[in-house]
């Protein structure tokens, strides 16, 4: 039987094309990206038409270093000078208040609370001209999560939205394609949020729901009491969907049954979603891969015994699954549910507490909630890494939305400051032991070598073999630019 013009084009489209490396390339793609008329073509024309499309494909594309990535966000603004940029010959009330230490690498410090993780020196690359140009916490976490400079110039920082750039994790997924039996992206403990505000780059925006992350959605109390997570806390990312909810949906659907309402395409998909989901949610493997339990008590107690630690075991757990990419977020939430921005060290002179935390800068930053569990937690992280053969091919970021001032303020603290700043790599080809870039002699403005956090963002994306100039189709097919920065080719 003959097939007409629309037909046969149509078929085309719901072909995938495995292209080597590269996942599935779909003969749509090639339609969308303007390579295939559509009119008056022949099948060989049309393939070799998407031949093309998948050629121009590796132009955008290379050798990748990384295969999964752990990204950290210390939620708040961390020092530079407390950590990863201490200026010791610098005035008293710019240098740290806990002075600096040597590390593995010589003629590099780190800041003195870091004594755990100076050994580890040598794995790092230290990017000391970070700059975001801007003092507001919004827009700085706006910047720093979404992977698109014209995105944030044409959006408010939150509420995310559904023609939103995708994220990161997003990006990947729709490039790269799934990963293993598990979710290739997953948010550990739980989205950041301040209040009700729900930021923008956590989610796949224009991508779908279908290329969203999963998240634990761990309730908001008691982050130095909680020491396990486990599939109570899970819940399905955007619509707190539960297993039995899944299963009753599910149910719903079956006793309908397409036939009966004509359901399209569209909404088998999503049912097919759903399958996928509970299959997940109730296996063994699955379960199993978000218990930290079943880690020795040794090594968890090196982590540390809170949200925190116990949120870095978790994610060395699901990259060892081959989940792509796990977003830690790093904030503090009280025995009552209370969040305080502990990274966000202005102090104050209040006697009261805020929300269960320390009032004083200098306390915040050497409380237990603090650099001294991240100094155990990250320390442990790049150990296990190394020592079970992820390091080489896992990329693991540190970065905040800013940095603190130079300025020692009456408080003891440090307040916002985004013209200079911090941000760690490790491991997915990334050399260690080494500077990247230099701030002058305040740790104020980037001497040398600046790098945005579009840049950051490109990074990542270059690791996985992915150039800015790459593309994922919007809500019409239009390709969209995955990053407008440019990649730090030399710490590679």
């Amino acid at each position: 039987m003959r097939r007409s013009r629309a037909a046969t084009i149509e078929m085309l489209n719901l072909m995938p094309m495995h292209v080597p490396g590269r996942g599935e390339f779909s003969r749509r793609d090639a339609l969308r990206m303007g390579t295939v008329g559509g009119l008056g073509m022949t099948l060989p024309q049309i393939l070799a038409a998407a031949n093309t499309a998948s050629q121009a494909i590796d132009a955008t594309r290379h050798a990748a270093t990384a295969k999964r990535s752990i990204y950290i966000f210390l939620c708040g603004g961390p020092s530079q000078l407390d950590m990863w940029d201490p200026k010791p010959d610098a005035p008293a009330h710019i240098r740290g208040q806990f002075g600096d230490i040597a590390t593995s690498v010589p003629g590099t410090r780190f800041g003195a609370l870091l004594p755990n993780v100076a050994p580890h020196a040598d794995k790092l690359a230290v990017i000391r001209s970070m700059n975001v140009g801007t003092q507001s916490h919004e827009t700085g976490i706006f910047r720093t999560l979404l992977a698109s400079r014209l995105g944030t110039q044409r959006n408010k920082s939150y509420p995310a939205s559904p023609d939103d750039h995708p994220a990161i994790g997003a990006i990947l997924h729709r490039l790269l394609g799934p990963s293993g039996g598990l979710p290739p992206w997953v948010v550990v403990p739980r989205h950041f949020t301040t209040g009700t505000h729900f930021y923008k780059g956590q989610r796949a925006g224009f991508l779908g729901p279908r290329f969203g992350p999963l998240s634990l959605g761990t309730e908001k109390t008691g982050s130095l009491e909680r020491s396990e997570f486990t599939l109570k806390n899970l819940e399905l990312h955007g619509e707190q969907m539960t297993v039995e909810r899944l299963d009753a949906r599910r149910s719903l659907l079956d006793g309908v049954g397409p036939a009966r309402v004509g359901v399209d395409g569209a909404v088998l998909a999503y049912q097919q979603q759903y399958e996928k989901a509970i299959e997940m949610l109730t296996s063994k493997a699955f379960r199993e891969a978000f218990d930290v339990t079943h880690e020795s008590m040794p090594l968890r107690e090196r982590y540390g015994m809170n949200e925190y630690g116990q949120s870095f075991l978790l994610a060395r757990r699901l990259i060892e699954r081959d989940v792509r990419m796990v977003n830690v977020f790093w904030t503090y939430y009280g025995s009552d549910g209370c969040q305080f921005n502990l990274w966000d060290n202005h102090g104050t002179d209040k006697k009261k507490p805020i929300c269960g935390g320390i009032n004083r800068g200098k306390d915040m930053l050497s409380h237990k909630y603090c650099l001294p569990s991240f100094d155990a937690a990250f320390s442990t992280l790049l150990s296990d890494l190394e020592q079970r053969g992820l390091l080489e091919d896992t990329l693991v970021t540190v970065i905040g939305e800013f940095g603190r001032t130079p300025t020692i303020n009456k408080f003891t603290g440090r307040d916002h400051w985004g013209a200079c700043y911090s941000a760690v790599l490790a491991g997915g080809g990334i050399k260690g032991g080494r500077v990247y870039g230099s701030s002058d002699a305040l740790a104020a403005y980037v001497r040398d070598l600046p790098v945005s956090v579009y840049d950051f963002q490109a990074t990542i994306l270059h690791a996985f073999g992915l150039k800015p100039e790459a593309a994922v189709p919007d809500e019409t097919g239009r390709p969209v630019r995955i990053s407008d920065g440019r990649p730090v080719l030399e710490l590679f």
